[in-house]
């Protein structure tokens, strides 16, 4: 198992849709053939539209705010000595997260398609509240599924999806979080796939919305690309990415460009939900050897029992409390191509305090994930060793939480 040079990643998968293989696929049901169908076709068509393209950079630059910041953290990298610390800022996107770049995307397929409806999952509420914008931006009506556990821990996303105009869709199945409420979005989409275009929040699911997705938020890694070579004059020769690990589109989206330096040169390093300190349960199915399994149309590392089934998770972080992760991942895992560990939930709030109280972000707790790895990285590496960790969310959305187990929120 390989990594091809000069093709995309997210098109090195055989004819059914596999990376490797083994990861990915189409486990869809019949009356979801033609539309998947039709949708594939439509978007090999847009890759290579021109004027699909202008738009599409149009809209990144003018309305997303791309590129979004590259900046040296002085007083983190001070405080641990080492490695230098920076940060791609992505946060400063419009709507506070990387969710933005997808989102646009997927609504402008769906002007496209000649589709009113956009309907679409969320956990931490970032993918909702930026369809939600995006939708409101090009005239679409919106409708997202949400679990009612992370609806109650995800207020502030909620209030802005509700301003959007969308409608949010409770969700009190299963876990009532983020893999339950994809569950329901698919569900409605089988029903209403004529008039509704769906856009599933990360690199997970069946084959072209991995590849879409993947191909939205690789404009992320593209303008970092560019940000180091001026910045440096050439890529660095000790760079390491850090980027939290949920279903891994923010990840994706931060490496892509970096994929054909040798891994010595330019390391992935992705950081899963470990979960509380004491517990069992985790969402790291990558960390801690899970199996193979179907979730959401897609075969993946996910997390199960001794009969198969899918175990709930647990995390602080509901962007990452999720028992699958992309095919994507699954595959640079297994070409050895990107390292996955955890970061608990202690870790993450630790990090989230320290990064917050020295510098002038403030991470999510999703990407505090990272910087925690990288915060325990940094002392023990050489002061030419570049660190460079993925801020893909805003705070704010966590305040209640982070005032809850920290006794204050300061943005």
């Amino acid at each position: 198992m390989k990594i091809k040079k000069n093709i995309p990643l997210i098109d090195q998968h055989n004819k059914n849709g596999f990376w490797g293989g083994k990861f990915g696929g189409n486990f869809i049901p019949e009356t979801l053939k033609k539309p998947v169908e039709d949708l594939e076709i439509l978007f090999k068509k847009l890759r290579k539209d021109k004027k699909f393209l202008k738009e599409r950079d149009y809209y990144f630059k003018n309305w997303v705010g791309a590129p979004t910041p590259f900046i040296k953290l002085n007083n983190l990298t001070e405080y641990l000595g080492g490695a230098q610390i920076w940060a791609k800022v992505v946060s400063e996107a419009n709507g506070g997260a990387h969710k933005i770049y997808n989102a646009t995307v997927h609504c402008l397929i769906a002007k496209r398609a000649g589709k009113k409806y956009v309907v679409g999952d969320t956990g931490a509420g970032y993918a909702g509240k930026m369809l939600s914008m995006a939708a409101k931006k090009f005239g679409l009506k919106c409708k997202i599924f949400m679990g009612i556990k992370d609806m109650n821990r995800q207020k502030p996303n909620c209030d802005a999806m509700r301003k959007n105009g969308a409608e949010i869709v409770p969700v009190y199945t299963g876990s009532q979080t983020l893999v339950d409420a994809v569950s329901e979005c698919m569900r409605y989409w089988v029903s209403n796939c004529d008039t509704t275009h769906m856009c599933v929040g990360s690199t997970v699911g069946p084959n072209i919305f991995v590849k879409i997705c993947g191909w939205s938020t690789s404009q992320i890694s593209k303008e970092l690309f560019i940000q180091m070579k001026k910045e440096f004059g050439k890529i660095p020769k000790k760079l390491k990415l850090y980027n939290c690990v949920g279903g891994g589109s923010s990840s994706f989206g931060f490496w892509n460009e970096f994929m054909h330096y040798n891994k010595k040169q330019v390391e992935f390093i992705g950081i899963e939900a470990g979960g509380p300190k004491n517990s069992k349960r985790h969402a790291a199915p990558l960390t801690f050897g899970s199996k193979i399994g179907v979730l959401h149309g897609a075969a993946q590392y996910v997390n199960q029992d001794i009969e198969g089934q899918i175990e709930e998770t647990e995390s602080i972080s509901a962007g990452l409390d999720y028992p699958g992760v992309s095919p994507l991942h699954c595959f640079l895992k297994d070409t050895k191509r990107a390292k996955y560990t955890s970061a608990t939930d202690e870790e993450a709030l630790n990090a989230f305090k320290l990064v917050s109280s020295l510098e002038k972000i403030s991470p999510s707790l999703e990407p505090s994930h990272a910087f925690a790895k990288a915060i325990k990285d940094a002392p023990k590496l050489s002061k030419d060793t570049i660190c460079c960790i993925n801020s893909c969310g805003d705070s704010w959305k966590d305040k209640d939480i982070i005032k809850s187990r920290l006794g204050k929120y300061k943005r």
